[in-house]
């Protein structure tokens, strides 16, 4: 058996996905997988069971990327093609199912969307997978001698980038004698380009504690970093929910997104946002190209105390 699994560009909504590919691959144990997938999520699909491969969908205007998607999927007769991007491609393929994906209701969580085209409910959870070469990197990262807290401080889009001061106060905080942490290391999680971003916080943070890995890490590494993790605490972003799907505690910072799609998914999870709601952020005159951050009204009290309920939470249950 063969399936195709189109999904998305953006890392945020691929994680999402993969809670609808873990039970794809579940139900059909036989099934070989090729996944179709922006070039920036892509490496999250290097190590899915019996991936037969990934199709780079490079972005193309008018969008003729999908012409090329096209030919290198249409020499094969499919047994079921899953697009989640509601293209045409499925039904223009030779495939004895299809299911396409419709645009959802703006007020359901993306992973509830997406467990309705195989009628799920409950939906299935995000989940990633990781090859022993990813594990072994994460270990010599950050080896096992301690807990840390992992702070994603950047994000691909200023507007909703909480100040990097504020995770430094924040992390001092939670890292001090009387802290949730206290001594902990603080392992800093972003892309190479995003190191002006997080460079105040990198500063803040004591030598001896610090575990830059600005720039260090693929997204499956970054996984199985994530996953040896206290908490993390991060930006809307797609470190944030591959946070929340290798299952480490996770507080997501929120201010211009909408939290009823894009909350962190799952039992260890919690959100925090900004005391202006999103409609307030948006007036005449708006230019998402020039706006500073909009997350000014999302105060480092605010995050410290979610930072409490959430690990108050955790505790309760695992006891």
């Amino acid at each position: 058996m063969h399936i195709l699994f189109v999904t998305a560009t953006r890392i945020g909504d691929a994680v999402l996905s993969t809670g609808l590919l873990n039970y794809l691959s579940e139900r059909y144990p036989d099934a070989r997988l090729t996944i179709a997938a922006g070039p920036v999520a892509a490496p999250l699909f290097e190590a899915v069971p019996r991936l037969e491969r990934v199709v780079i969908i490079e972005k193309r205007r008018w969008a003729l990327h999908w012409v090329p998607l096209y030919a290198a999927v249409a020499v094969r007769r499919w047994d079921l093609v899953v697009d989640l991007r509601g293209s045409a491609l499925a039904w223009l393929l030779r495939a004895r199912d299809r299911k396409v994906m419709a645009k959802g209701d703006a007020r359901e969580h993306r992973v509830r969307q997406l467990g309705h085209l195989f009628d799920l409910d409950p939906p299935p959870s995000p989940r990633l997978w990781t090859a022993p070469h990813h594990e072994h990197a994460a270990k010599v990262l950050v080896p096992p001698n301690g807990p840390v807290l992992a702070i994603g401080p950047a994000a691909n889009w200023r507007g909703k980038q909480w100040r990097a001061e504020r995770f430094a106060e924040l992390a001092h905080r939670l890292t001090a004698a009387n802290g949730l942490f206290p001594g902990t290391r603080i392992a800093v999680i972003a892309a190479g380009h995003e190191r002006a971003q997080a460079e105040p916080l990198l500063k803040a943070i004591p030598t001896a504690r610090l575990i830059d890995l600005v720039g260090n890490l693929d997204l499956l590494t970054a996984s199985a970093v994530l996953r040896r993790s206290a908490l993390f605490i991060g930006n809307d972003t797609g470190l944030m929910h591959i946070a929340a799907a290798v299952g480490a505690p996770t507080l997501g910072l929120f201010g211009p997104s909408p939290i009823e799609q894009y909350a962190a998914w799952g039992e260890r999870t919690a959100v925090v946002r900004t005391a202006d709601p999103p409609e307030s952020m948006f007036r005449e005159g708006f230019d998402h190209r020039t706006t500073d951050t909009l997350m000014d009204s999302l105060s480092v009290e605010a995050v410290e105390a979610a930072a409490h309920a959430l690990w108050c939470r955790l505790e309760i249950a695992a006891a």
